[in-house]
């Protein structure tokens, strides 16, 4: 299954300092980064909130960031305050390129995700027959991958803990060199427990991105009342086939409490054990 990913940005990263500028960039070891993959990279800000979720691939000699479009503006002001003196390049190539995702479908110049989903970038001078697959299929699948999307209205709401990115290093590689953020983010890692993980639910009622985890018999909202503005937050949210889906986070001492949204009064959600 073919779709067309119109949704997300596409920048390429060209000089001959650009892997050392990524290097020192992003949360993930880029020279360990190999052909025809997509490389999970948390961009941070400097205590270790996710400002965007990179899927990067090597480019001929250059490099190619995917993201979501609506980050475009912030990301690109960003990334060019950070190249000074150095040999790099910055192109926002979403419109000379078509981003498709691939399902269950094997591509020889797809860049691979997982096993199931790939990613194939064609110019546009390449003609390609559009499929009617809808982007809800695309999200559905990376909802059953776990695969989160930080959006720019959750940028700078996360840590990789919170996304799972840390776990077996998918994300965020512990011995590489320094980023922005990766003095907090290791901290956590090596001298603290992540309280709060990525996990999916269903529901049979409307789940809308960034709506909050409720969970009336917690602590905490015993302890705060009205303060209290949930335990989670939904990440990527999708309709499928009469039913809502979504990635959210969650403290994890509630994995088996009764968890609402947005309110006591919410609809229930159904955490789906797909780990």
């Amino acid at each position: 299954m073919k779709i067309f990913l119109n949704n997300r940005a596409l920048f390429r990263i060209s000089g001959l300092d650009s892997e050392v500028f990524l290097q020192n960039q992003l949360s993930n070891d880029i020279t360990k980064l190999g052909a025809n993959r997509i490389q999970l990279n948390a961009y941070c800000q400097h205590q270790g909130k996710i400002i965007a979720l990179f899927w990067l691939m090597r480019f001929n000699d250059s490099f190619l960031l995917s993201f979501p479009a609506d980050l475009t503006e912030k990301i690109k002001s960003r990334l060019q305050m950070f190249i000074l003196m150095s040999d790099v390049k910055i192109e926002d190539i979403s419109k000379q390129y078509f981003q498709i995702g691939l399902i269950n479908e094997k591509h020889s110049n797809a860049y691979s995700i997982n096993e199931n989903l790939s990613l194939l970038i064609k110019s546009n001078s390449e003609m390609i027959k559009k499929e009617k697959s809808s982007l809800f299929e695309w999200t559905k699948a990376c909802i059953d991958f776990q695969i989160p999307e930080v959006f720019l209205s959750s940028s700078e709401k996360f840590v990789p803990q919170m996304l799972n990115l840390d776990i077996n290093e998918i994300g965020v590689n512990f011995s590489k060199g320094c980023y922005p953020g990766q003095e907090v983010v290791a901290r956590l890692h090596y001298l603290g427990k992540a309280k709060r993980r990525l996990f999916t639910f269903k529901s049979n009622c409307e789940i809308q991105l960034g709506d909050s985890l409720y969970c009336a018999s917690s602590s905490a909202a015993k302890a705060r009342g009205s303060r209290y503005k949930g335990s989670g937050i939904v990440v990527n949210n999708v309709e499928y086939k009469s039913f809502f889906y979504c990635l959210a986070t969650l403290d994890i001492d509630l994995l088996d409490s009764k968890i609402t949204l947005n309110n006591e009064l919410g609809p229930t959600l159904e955490k789906i054990n797909n780990e």
